[in-house]
């Protein structure tokens, strides 16, 4: 990216099911979803908003490998996403495991994001 215009922080929680994709869509969503860019076009080189590039970093706990990118690629309207995983994140109990959530243990899956957009 030549030119970073923001960068917002997230973070996703999956409470139940221990689905690592979902809480790194959570994540992503937090980063982003109190966010407008009204200006953004006039800043992008040719005004085209699929010249903005969109630079995501998740803090992932566990098995990173499990990580559907296209799933988080997603929940981006706009631009190109490039999605890297780095070690982070938190494994902590819920308090209680709930096979019917699809528990296999009690643990909640926590992630970080940091979502830097610009071109």
């Amino acid at each position: 990216m030549e030119r970073v215009m923001f960068i917002e922080i997230g973070q996703g929680i999956d409470l139940h099911g221990q689905d690592v994709t979902s809480a790194c869509v959570r994540a992503c969503r937090d980063a982003i979803g109190h966010n407008s860019m009204p200006g953004i076009r006039s800043v992008l080189p040719g005004e085209d908003i699929d010249r903005m590039q969109v630079e995501v970093t998740l803090g992932v706990p566990g098995t990173r490998d499990e990580v559907d990118l296209d799933a988080v690629r997603q929940a981006f309207p706009y631009g190109q996403v490039e999605v890297k995983i780095v070690a982070g994140g938190l494994l902590a109990s819920s308090g209680v495991l709930l096979r019917d959530k699809g528990d296999v243990s009690d643990d909640m899956v926590i992630v970080d994001a940091v979502v830097a957009v610009g071109y």
